[in-house]
């Protein structure tokens, strides 16, 4: 067994490779940058080793609270600038953010990093209509293709990401999800049509060889634990019947944190892990944070905690998001960057690709942050500090403000319901996920889109070029450390 199991897993794959190798001929060059697993090792066609290294572009195909400046999910904050602004306003407005959001200098910035992945989410709403189901948009694929397209132009891979789920995959915000239950799991026709919308990426981007592959599910959250696999190899084989070449990026359940439903081993697959260090949301660093000494040795252990699985098979490691949150505090941040160098060797240690959280946002946690003198931020500078200070969004907000309200609660479901531990982190997580990030960024919604009342063709297409590279200032920090010119 161990003889038919090292043939299946080494010997036929090297063969496969090299037949490639062979049949990629003088007509098709560009053959040779696609890319595969060998081993523990993604490689091009040529057997070379390639790390992917690069950023996450949330915020534009997949859109976020705290990355593009509104509150609570996508599809409700589009619902109500649908009705603020009307159907052609609206459709001018999102078509110019969608062309201004990711443009040539945006690649040839990565390039210059030395920089070599883009790692694209999108929302399934990009592609079809919940009362429209299993029929494709016109035009849908447009933006995604241009972002491909110029990613290419500057060597950089990409990666499709299926962020948001039909559904909603996980809990929480990001899966563009407005309550806190994951139906998904709970309703097949919902996974079929995710297995749809893959069969039709698979279709158009299968003979793409700078599309490194496809991230099936953005962090799935079942809290049985007992669906993810089966479903995974479900997508597996559809996708397979229709590209069988495109590594397939696969998370652990539990937002990428758990293996352990994994029982088998699938050829040129990349299972990847998120490694969002604790101390990178704050506390000191070294030092003691929720009771618990981090530091360098603590994160790493972590780290190969969530990698076990890859590590005992032999297989690549990808970090498909981590990275720290930024305060404007100089010594605050300062611990935070040592999070992050501390990260990445390690990462560099067990030979692993990763992908940081996140290229552009409104100077929180990315590389790049929309400049203060933009039409855009002065429109909603006041309401990002109004959020803010109600503790709105889930990533990088406090209650600090609102403890008279939340405080009586904890102390509540501590008294009443000392058992009660809901999935996927806790009591006191839910209580926040419900009274912050439900209720109020639901009552905070109107007011957002109130701002865009009343603005001209004009106006409305100056808000959306704020979106451009050139109204970004980039956090020079951060990028020293990532370009490895400081260590």
């Amino acid at each position: 067994m161990k003889l038919t199991s090292f043939y299946l897993r080494r010997i036929i794959p090297a063969v496969f490779l090299i037949c490639c190798v062979f049949a990629v001929g003088k007509d098709n060059p560009a053959d040779v940058n696609r890319l595969r697993v060998q081993g523990d090792q993604i490689v091009n066609m040529k057997g070379e080793t390639v790390c992917l290294r690069g950023f996450g572009l949330g915020g534009m195909l997949h859109m976020e609270n705290f990355i593009d400046g509104y509150t609570a999910n996508e599809e409700a904050m589009r619902e109500g600038l649908l009705e603020v602004l009307g159907e052609d306003k609206y459709n001018l407005f999102f078509e110019h953010f969608l062309e201004s959001y990711f443009t040539e200098p945006d690649a040839a910035y990565i390039h210059s990093l030395g920089l070599n992945l883009v790692r694209i989410p999108v929302n399934y709403h990009q592609f079809e209509d919940d009362m429209n189901p299993r029929v494709i948009k016109e035009g849908a694929f447009r933006h995604l293709d241009r972002v491909i397209e110029l990613c290419a132009k500057y060597q950089i891979y990409t990666i499709i990401d299926l962020h948001a789920l039909p559904g909603f995959q996980n809990q929480h915000w990001h899966s563009d999800n407005p309550t806190h239950v994951a139906l998904f799991w709970k309703h097949r026709d919902l996974q079929d049509r995710a297995l749809w919308l893959w069969e039709k990426i698979a279709e158009r981007y299968r003979d793409q060889p700078w599309v490194a592959g496809y991230d099936l599910i953005n962090e799935p959250a079942d809290p049985t634990g007992k669906r993810v696999f089966p479903y995974f190899r479900r997508l597996r084989d559809a996708v397979r019947k229709i590209d069988p070449r495109h590594i397939l990026f696969i998370e652990g359940n539990s937002y990428a944190r758990d293996f352990s439903m994994f029982t088998e081993v699938w050829d040129n697959v990349v299972y990847t892990n998120h490694d969002y260090a604790r101390p990178g949301f704050g506390g000191d660093y070294p030092g003691v944070i929720d009771g618990k000494f981090m530091n360098k040795d603590s994160l790493e252990k972590i780290f190969l905690g969530k990698s076990e699985f890859m590590l005992s098979n032999h297989i690549p490691i990808w970090v498909g998001e981590f990275g720290p949150l930024y305060t404007g505090n100089p010594e605050a941040d300062e611990m935070r960057y040592q999070v992050l160098k501390d990260q990445l060797a390690y990462f560099s240690k067990y030979n692993a690709s990763w992908c940081i959280w996140l290229y552009k946002d409104m100077g929180l946690h990315a590389i790049m942050h929309q400049k203060d003198d933009t039409p855009y931020m002065k429109l909603v500078s006041a309401f990002l500090s109004r959020k803010d200070s109600l503790g709105a969004d889930a990533w990088g907000t406090s209650d600090k403000n609102i403890r008279q309200v939340i405080a009586p609660l904890e102390e509540l479901f501590e008294k009443e319901f000392p058992g009660y531990a809901p999935y996927p982190s806790g009591q006191k997580s839910h209580i926040r996920q419900l009274i912050r990030h439900i209720l109020i960024a639901e009552a905070l919604l109107p007011e957002y889109c109130g701002l865009f009342r009343g603005l001209t063709d004009e106006e409305l297409i100056a808000l959306a070029r704020s979106f451009r590279h050139e109204n970004y200032v980039k956090r020079e920090r951060l990028e020293a450390i990532l370009t490895g010119r400081e260590k």
